[in-house]
C-alpha cells in the first residue's frame, strides 16, 4: 500500500517576493498540491463536492521549518511521507527538496495533521468520522526505518 508520494515542479514568479524568493506560505500550498496529487494517484479526491462520502480534510495542525531559500525558477521535489493513520485523521511529513544543485538539498520540512470529517446534512455541522474504509486500506504508514533514516533539517 502506498505511504509516499513525490511531487516535482519549480518555483514561479508569483510565489515569490522583490528578492526571488519564494514566499514561506507557498511551502503550505505545496504540501497541499502535494496530498491532493497523492489522494489522486490513489483514485480519490480531497474536495467534499467530488467525494460520494460527502466528506472533507480539514486541518487540524501545520508547521513547517525552513532551512534555505528556494528561488524563483528552482526546482523542487515534495516528498509526502504517512507518519502517522488513526481512526479519524492523516498525519503527513513532507521533505522539500531542492533538485536544481548536485547533490540535491533538503530546504524545509513540514508536518501536516488531516482530520476526516463530514456534514450530517448539507450546510449542517461538520463533525469528524472514521476514514472509509475504502480510502483506510489504501493508504499505509511509512515504515519507522524510513523515517528515522530522513536527514535532519537542522544542521
Amino acid at each position: 500500500m502506498p505511504f509516499e508520494f513525490k511531487l516535482t515542479r519549480r518555483v514561479e514568479f508569483v510565489e515569490t517576493d522583490m528578492a526571488g524568493i519564494m514566499h514561506f506560505s507557498n511551502f503550505f500550498l505545496l504540501m497541499e498540491a502535494t496530498e491532493s496529487a497523492f489522494f489522486r494517484h490513489l483514485g480519490f479526491s480531497l474536495c467534499p463536492q467530488a467525494s460520494s462520502e460527502g466528506m472533507g480534510w480539514p486541518r487540524v495542525h501545520v508547521e513547517c521549518d525552513f532551512k534555505h531559500p528556494l528561488y524563483f525558477e528552482d526546482e523542487v521535489e515534495v516528498h509526502l511521507l504517512v507518519d502517522e493513520k488513526r481512526a479519524k485523521s492523516l498525519t503527513y511529513v513532507f521533505v522539500f527538496r531542492k533538485l536544481n544543485q548536485a547533490p540535491a538539498l533538503q530546504v524545509a520540512r513540514g508536518r501536516v495533521v488531516a482530520v476526516c470529517a463530514a456534514r450530517d446534512e448539507p450546510g449542517g455541522k461538520i463533525s469528524t468520522v472514521p476514514i472509509p474504509p475504502l480510502i483506510a486500506n489504501a493508504i499505509d504508514v511509512a515504515p519507522r526505518d524510513l523515517m528515522e533514516s530522513l536527514p535532519p533539517l537542522r544542521t
